[in-house]
């Protein structure tokens, strides 16, 4: 048996000694899980106001996406950042620290989902605007938004504690807490919208409730927790742990808020060249919402499976076992592609099916919705591979690799096509933007990761 292996039992820490395929398999599908149901919320709710309220309902919840997407973003900074740390201190046998850390982590995700409900509910109007709402949308746009943001703190609560809770190696734990919370938004969905016939808002009161069983779930968790255990003072947030917890967590932060801009980008291009289409504004701002979210659900699985190996890199990297970072990213880029190209013929098999899961439309609709998919998702087979590498380089300590990686898709490149393209093509030219984007975001990630891997075995060449 080799040295790092003996080395490794030692620490009484499966992640530096057990083998990495059954590893990932433990972490990644409860993290997969997870993340489908957060992105379930979104599409359970889109399906029911489809088949209860109509296209404006469809139109309403993607004015609402940004407003989630930002609690996501948030939740990520501080859940990502916090469970990277938390598993490089543990590899580093720093338990003590690993406990302010996580303590930090759960305090700043509550202080974090106040204020954020806050400033939403002073602005909302404003807010509900400037996220593309149309006359005819607006109104429900109001309606939804001003509901689902009182479960902004649970949510962010939610979202964030599910990274830290299975960095401390409870993974179906975390899994169990956000599945609770939308098997009763799904049960309560059809209940409120078609039974009590309350529409939109009831659709939006069934997320929040689901979103504060969850939150009750991490809270309860936290008296348990196994590695650096929490004491009451480590919940005030520590400004040096709040600092590398935010170094490691903006990458994905950043991607989310990424994701934020490009909808608000997009549903104003959208509404101003839709008008001048023979689709209107409110069919292809229907459209775009359910295809951003169907393509969230095949990335949601993507992300799970990078976020399944942030613990494998973080705890082995620290602990400088170098062959097994470079096994945890390689089987977990091999799993991530696979599943983006199995995404990529959904989309170009069966657009017309996914689309009519949402409701149903008129000609020009299923016309739009059908082009819309297949154009705007061609390229979605390399989208196993920049999740993966940003995450990558965000569990070994590397946050500028990975905040760069994580603003190619959306930011460097998309967002310029889409100005770009709309400008020349109109509304066809959105289309376009996405499959270039997407191949371009790739190709860079494989370029980055190939540089780093030689860095990594000249580091392990020394040992």
């Amino acid at each position: 048996m080799s040295t790092e292996v003996i080395e490794s039992e030692k620490t009484q820490n499966p992640l530096g000694y057990a083998p990495i395929g059954s590893l990932l398999r433990k972490f990644a599908i409860p993290s997969i899980i997870s993340m489908v149901v957060s992105a379930l919320y979104n599409i359970v709710d889109q399906i029911f106001i489809g088949q209860g309220v109509g296209m404006l309902g469809n139109a309403a919840t993607n004015v609402a996406f940004p407003t989630t997407t930002v609690t996501v973003a948030l939740s990520l900074l501080v859940g990502i950042g916090g469970a990277a740390n938390y598993n490089l201190a543990l590899g580093r046998k720093q338990e003590e620290r690993a406990g302010k850390i996580a303590g930090t982590a759960f305090g700043s995700l509550i202080l974090f989902g106040l204020f954020f409900c806050i400033v939403i509910r002073m602005f909302l109007e404003p807010v509900v605007l400037a996220c593309g709402a149309t006359e005819q949308t607006l109104d429900y746009s109001l309606s939804y938004i001003g509901i689902t943001s009182l479960g902004f703190p649970f949510y962010m609560l939610t979202t964030g504690g599910n990274h830290l809770i299975r960095a401390d190696g409870k993974p179906a734990y975390s899994m169990a807490a956000m599945l609770s919370g939308a098997v009763i938004n799904t049960i309560l969905d059809p209940l409120f919208i078609f039974v009590f016939h309350w529409g939109i808002r009831g659709a939006a009161l069934a997320t929040v409730m689901g979103q504060i069983f969850s939150a009750l779930m991490v809270l309860f968790y936290l008296p348990k927790y196994h590695h650096g255990s929490l004491r009451f003072w480590d919940f005030i947030p520590n400004l040096r742990c709040f600092r590398d917890i935010t170094a490691l967590g903006s990458a994905s932060c950043l991607n989310q808020l990424a994701i934020t801009v490009v909808q608000i980008l997009l549903n104003n291009i959208l509404r101003h060249y839709g008008s001048l289409s023979p689709y209107g504004s409110d069919i292809p701002l229907a459209v775009s919402g359910i295809v951003m979210k169907v393509n969230m659900l095949f990335l949601s699985v993507v992300i799970g499976i990078s976020q399944g190996a942030q613990p494998l890199i973080s705890f082995n990297f620290g602990a400088e076992h170098y062959s097994r970072v470079k096994q945890s990213y390689l089987l977990a880029a091999k799993y991530a592609s696979a599943i983006a190209f199995a995404g990529f013929l959904c989309f170009q098999i069966f657009p017309r099916q996914l689309v009519g899961l949402f409701g149903s439309g008129d000609a020009l609709y299923q016309e739009f919705a059908v082009k819309f998919f297949r154009i705007y998702l061609f390229c979605t087979f390399f989208n196993g591979l920049q999740p993966v590498t940003s995450n990558f380089f965000t569990s070994i300590g590397k946050a500028t690799k990975g905040i760069f990686l994580s603003m190619t898709r959306q930011i460097i490149f998309l967002v310029p096509l889409l100005i770009l393209f709309s400008m020349i093509f109109g509304i066809e030219g959105v289309m376009f933007a996405g499959p270039i984007s997407d191949a371009a975001a790739g190709i860079t990630a494989l370029l980055l990761v190939s540089g780093e891997f030689r860095n990594i075995s000249r580091l392990h060449n020394k040992n």
